[in-house]
């Protein structure tokens, strides 16, 4: 912006200056990165400085517990000192840095005051303030990224703190993608750099001891130097899905997209329905409404008529240590119901996210490039979503949009049909049979007609 500034100075010079303060020229903006951990905030706003040829501060507002350290202590005080902000000032001797403000969720309140007052924290800044600050949102990493970033990056960066010489060590695309897939289950990078200087720290040890000069990592090598896997992500859901009453959902958590298992089981009983998971309102109030929209419609999907009668139904999310909520489950848990009591069970190549409503329409989520990029990372083929959110794929990278199979539902029988194994067997509604309050008002109307017939007569 500045660069182009210096370009059209001489233009604008030609045109009259304005003198108001609605048309003078606004001098800067503030900048607020929103994302989960290891995406590149901090890195971005170094760049930002890099590229401006200003000094950058960093200043970490984790653990702070009082907003004098902010603001600064009063000078009544003994031993009174200025606030964080001018301190750093002070050290980076400049009056004009690139100031970024980082961990900011991770600050704490106590009797001594919210330091977030002093702030501009996402979740409780004001609505006039935050339409002043121009809020970037960074999503996770693909596969392909990742693997980009450890090349040029982290690799490079490995083996220079390491002290090792770039052509004592080097990566294959498989073996930087095994420990992408196979040993790290996050949004960004932080991990997967710690696998790879482990690595290189293995290898110095080797180096040391006179066994090896160089060493090409390859895919089958990384299970040497870093043990086992740590994350099975297609053979959990292959597993996990191989009965009837388990559908795989997609879910959006503040460091990015995850999948998590709906399961579902019966016991002899009478109408009881339990659901267990540490779950937040939310998602108990979906569970209940997928259960009474499954009963409501379960001649349609060939269901037996005595079930709900003589079962109790539990509903269970897995890793129940983790609160959970949000509204985007019910279809899944309503697939898991119908997969459960028709016996059939989900294809375990496909993952689901929406919400329901008693009437069975699927409802537009929020969240849908994380989702997807999560289904993605656990071997997913086809992904269910609501069709209001077929224009939120445009966010998706293509080469991820050409790995997936996109299923839109408007209806909660498109996701049933398009999730189960085997297709279910309805059972047709022949019309014919009436119910005896209706064949009550048949016979009124037709006693009325006789009355009118024998009056006119």
């Amino acid at each position: 912006m500045r660069k182009l500034r210096l370009e059209r100075k001489e233009e604008r010079k030609a045109a009259p200056e304005p003198t108001d303060l609605i048309r003078r020229e606004r001098e800067g903006v503030i900048l607020c990165f929103v994302g989960p951990p290891g995406v590149g905030k901090t890195s971005l706003g170094q760049s930002i400085a890099r590229a401006m040829g200003r000094k950058f501060i960093r200043m970490s507002l984790g653990g702070v517990r009082d907003e004098a350290e902010i603001r600064g202590h009063r000078r009544t005080y003994i031993g009174a000192l200025p606030g964080r902000i001018m301190q750093a000032l002070r050290r980076a001797e400049s009056k004009n840095p690139v100031f970024m403000l980082d961990e900011v969720d991770k600050l704490g309140a106590d009797y001594r005051g919210d330091p977030s007052s002093a702030l501009n924290w996402l979740d409780t800044v004001p609505g006039p303030l935050r339409d002043r600050m121009e809020i970037l949102q960074l999503s996770s990493y693909t596969e392909g990224e990742k693997l980009a970033i450890a090349k040029g990056y982290l690799i490079p960066r490995q083996i220079r703190e390491n002290g090792l010489r770039l052509d004592e060590l080097g990566f294959s695309d498989e073996a930087i993608l095994t420990m992408i897939r196979s040993y790290t289950r996050e949004a960004g990078v932080r991990n997967l750099e710690r696998e790879i200087g482990s690595v290189c720290r293995k290898l110095v040890t080797k180096i040391a001891e006179g066994g090896t000069t160089k060493v090409a990592i390859d895919s089958a090598d990384v299970k040497e130097y870093l043990g086992k896997p740590k994350f099975y992500y297609t053979e959990e859901v292959e597993e996990r899905t191989s009965v009837p009453g388990v559908a795989t959902a997609l879910a959006w958590t503040p460091i990015g997209g995850d999948v998590m298992f709906i399961e579902a089981t019966h016991m002899p009983g009478g109408r009881g329905f339990q659901i267990t998971g540490q779950l937040g309102d939310v998602m108990q109030e979906s569970a209940r409404a997928a259960l009474s929209y499954v009963r409501s419609k379960s001649a349609e999907y060939g269901l037996p008529d005595d079930f709900f009668g003589k079962h109790d139904i539990h509903l269970h999310i897995p890793a129940g240590s983790q609160p959970k909520d949000g509204p985007s489950a019910g279809v899944t848990m309503a697939t898991a119901l119908v997969s459960l009591i028709s016996g059939k069970p989900v294809r375990h190549d496909v993952g689901m996210t929406g919400e329901i409503t008693l009437r069975g329409q699927v409802l537009p989520i929020g969240g849908v490039k994380e989702k997807v990029l999560a289904a993605h990372r656990a071997g997913l083929k086809t992904i269910i979503l609501p069709r209001r959110n077929e224009k939120d794929l445009e966010d998706v990278p293509e080469e991820i949009r050409k790995q997936i199979k996109f299923v839109f539902a408007d209806r909660v029988d498109e996701v049933v049909n398009a999730a189960l194994s085997q297709p279910l067997n309805g059972r047709k509604k022949t019309g014919k049979k009436k119910s005896a309050s209706g064949q009550a008002h048949q016979k009124t109307k037709g006693s009325i007609r006789q009355r009118r017939s024998g009056a006119a007569t």
